[in-house]
């Protein structure tokens, strides 16, 4: 047991008041999960254990909330004295004393699971994943506790993204000391601190030189550094501060250092087109991508609306009409993209380069495949070269880092396009726990299609289908 662990033991068990809450909330991979399971085994069979006692722990997933389990379970068959008195049953990620008569269970998001449950100990791991004020199965367990005369609760997290989130309530709350029974052990990098110098990061990582390795953690700020789409992931699981882990797709300068003028596709070029058809009144993006020499070769075209372009000009704060005399926007008449534009533009492309795969969002594709075949396009031809692009975590994560990567290696040349460094720097990504990446668009600021089709191009590259479905093809059937 290290020393900061130590000092959280005797926060927990030598308060003068007796503790009724403990929140633990420091960075990632500083053993939260591994100190809660010696805290679950000292109440389960140990000093602090209670004849038939009910223990608990509970997390968003079942997988996260049996992490518990999992360590506590390790410690007991490692030691001679507690396998002789910890029965576990995988099945049911449980751990019985039967000598006591004390039981211990890991329970996941679904609150029905809490109801009519007496727990002496309660270990809520990684509450800042919840989002909003209140979690159901948080307030179940809390409240099943009235019977017990002192239930603990444990709570180990890294920080919410909000302060309307639950646990940055709850730590506000200890901050203010309203109640002496909680105990807040808080490891967080001071915000007036250069977020990727070294203190920064020994201030959230007390086991930074015992239990982690510091160089891939510095590897991380450096990451971090050069790419800020990792920033505020970076801020929030290595720093423990309160950041939503949203952030743009490519920093301004990261972005500009990829400016070269792409070069025109050759015969040979294997050349990857993608599609963000989007909503007949706002921006349609075609973005067509070729590898040349190492570097893959940006060539974004545009389509909007020319009705009412200056009033949208206005509203979205951008020189349209100056971009479409420029020739970097395309505008079809009417209030809406005319799709026969777009079809008869992409039925062109196809025809004068090697195009070997079009990835489009399944949004509105119905309404431009009837254009395509009225513009030539045989529908074979369709079915075999179009395919739907997921949106999702799935599908765009490995896009995301592939764009990253060329980015970092200057790979990347895509001129400065106006409208595609607009799209750019409008775009959100947001990361799920499991740590895969995605373009937000409800965090980003503005217009983001072309930043939406260029990821597309770049991720159907290696990924044929992209994680989504080809077109249905037609199916015949013939009786003789």
């Amino acid at each position: 047991m290290t020393g900061y662990m130590i000092d959280d033991f005797i926060a927990i068990y030598d308060n003068r008041h007796g503790t009724r809450r403990a929140i633990i909330s420091r960075a990632r991979k500083n053993a939260k999960s591994v100190e809660t399971a010696m805290i679950l085994l000292l109440h389960l069979c140990g000093p602090e254990a209670l004849p038939n006692s009910q223990l608990y722990s509970t997390a968003l997933s079942r997988e996260q909330a049996s992490l518990v389990y999992s360590y506590a379970n390790k410690m007991a068959m490692m030691h001679p004295a507690l396998r002789r008195n910890v029965r576990p049953v995988a099945s049911g990620k449980e751990l019985h004393c039967d000598k006591l008569g004390s039981k211990y269970k890991a329970l996941s998001a679904d609150a029905a699971t809490a109801v009519g449950l007496s727990p002496v100990l309660l270990i809520h791991d990684e509450l800042g994943q919840v989002r909003g004020p209140a979690s159901a199965l948080y307030e179940a367990c809390e409240t099943a506790t009235g019977a017990n005369v002192a239930p603990l609760s444990i709570i180990i997290s890294t920080q919410a993204a909000k302060d309307g989130d639950l646990l940055s309530m709850l730590i506000d709350d200890a901050i203010k000391g309203r109640d002496p029974r909680t105990v807040l052990r808080l490891d967080t990098a001071d915000e007036a601190l250069d977020p990727f110098s070294r203190r920064a990061i020994e201030q959230a990582n007390p086991g930074l030189y015992s239990i982690m390795n510091p160089v891939e953690v510095f590897a991380m700020a450096a990451d971090a550094r050069a790419l800020p789409s990792r920033e505020s992931a970076y801020r929030n699981f290595v720093l423990n501060q309160r950041v939503e882990v949203t952030s743009p797709l490519f920093g301004r300068k990261l972005w500009e250092r990829c400016g070269a003028k792409p070069r025109p596709f050759t015969a040979l070029t294997e050349v990857y087109l993608a599609l963000d058809l989007s909503a007949v009144a706002d921006l349609t993006a075609a973005v067509a991508i070729g590898l040349m020499d190492g570097v893959w070769q940006v060539h974004p075209t545009f389509w909007t609306p020319e009705e009412g372009l200056e009033e949208k000009a206005r509203e979205d704060r951008v020189p349209y009409v100056v971009w479409r005399d420029e020739g970097y926007l395309h505008t079809t008449p009417g209030p809406t993209v005319d799709y026969a534009f777009v079809a008869q533009w992409i039925v062109d492309f196809c025809t004068t380069h090697n195009v070997v795969r079009v990835a489009f969002d399944a949004w509105n594709f119905k309404l431009l495949r009837p254009r395509l075949i009225d513009a030539g396009m045989p529908g074979e031809k369709i079915d075999r070269l179009f395919f739907s692009f997921g949106q999702g975590f799935k599908s765009m994560s490995p896009a995301v880092r592939s764009l990253e990567n060329d980015a970092l290696k200057q790979a990347l040349a895509h001129g400065n396009h106006p409208v595609l460094s607009m799209c750019v720097a409008n775009t959100r990504v947001r990361k799920d726990p499991a740590g895969n990446r995605k373009l937000d668009k409800e965090k980003s600021t503005g217009r983001i299609d072309g930043a939406v089709a260029l990821v597309m191009a770049r991720g159907t590259v290696e990924e044929p289908d992209a994680g989504g479905e080809a077109p249905a093809p037609k199916h015949q059937m013939f009786f003789l």
